[in-house]
């Protein structure tokens, strides 16, 4: 069966490339106008992905996006007019999984969503691969516990909302524990994007992460930061 895309797009003719483009692709495209559309559409019936315009007027991509995070972690790409780093970063923090600012060649989106959907087909990590369950913090009270094979980290009896993104983060971390790795290096495993990717795709992600598996965020000593050359992950 073909995978299912939900475009939404409120100018019609980039709507109607993207479509004909996806199409030959192979995906069973959708069509929203709106913010609240796309909301809609999603609720009825969830797409496998998206690709999301930010600015659609009274419901904004901002808006779809924290939406849709409310209950699933669907692979979505957003696109916008803006380059600005506030809005990029905010795209971001809502929960969009990757970027691609207009005007843009459908190409580049194509190339995206291919690696989005790799990802979310549950592929072990570039690394060499470890065991499929892993402690990361042995909190006697809520440990930490990355199950690669079936694509879930818990903490205690808790499993944790990661996005695909996220958990594909946290697999390369933990697959070289004490081992730093530089931004490019997470692109390259992570978002497979090569030399046209960009580092605050990572410290965006590294940040949503942090918020979801360390106990204190603000004081992180799982996910670390190692000054001047990018993340490495501690063992507790």
């Amino acid at each position: 069966m073909a995978p299912r895309l939900l475009v939404v797009e409120d100018d019609d003719h980039i709507r109607t490339a993207l479509r004909w483009a996806l199409e030959d692709e192979g995906y069973a495209v959708d069509e929203a106008v709106s913010g609240e559309e796309a909301c809609s559409l999603v609720d009825a019936s969830p797409p496998d992905v998206m690709v999301l315009d930010l600015m659609l007027g009274r419901m904004d991509g901002y808006a779809v996006v924290r939406h849709v995070r409310r209950t699933l972690d669907l692979p979505i790409i957003v696109v916008s007019a803006r380059a600005d780093t506030h809005d990029i970063v905010a795209a971001l923090e809502a929960g969009a999984d990757d970027y691609v600012t207009k005007p843009f060649q459908v190409k580049e989106i194509t190339a995206r969503l291919r690696a989005l959907r790799r990802r979310a087909g549950g592929s072990t990590p570039s690394s060499a691969a470890g065991p499929q369950e892993e402690v990361l913090d042995r909190h006697p009270a809520a440990p930490l516990v990355l199950r690669e094979a079936s694509g879930t980290v818990h903490r205690g009896d808790e499993q944790l909302p990661l996005t695909v993104t996220e958990f594909r983060l946290l697999c390369e971390l933990a697959a070289v524990p004490g081992r730093v790795l530089s931004r490019q290096d997470l692109l390259e495993r992570v978002w497979q994007h090569g030399f046209f990717g960009d580092e605050r795709l990572v410290d965006v992600h590294i940040r949503r992460l942090r918020t979801k598996v360390e106990l204190d965020p603000s004081a992180p000593r799982l996910v670390v930061t190692v000054r001047g050359l990018g993340y490495r992950l501690d063992r507790q």
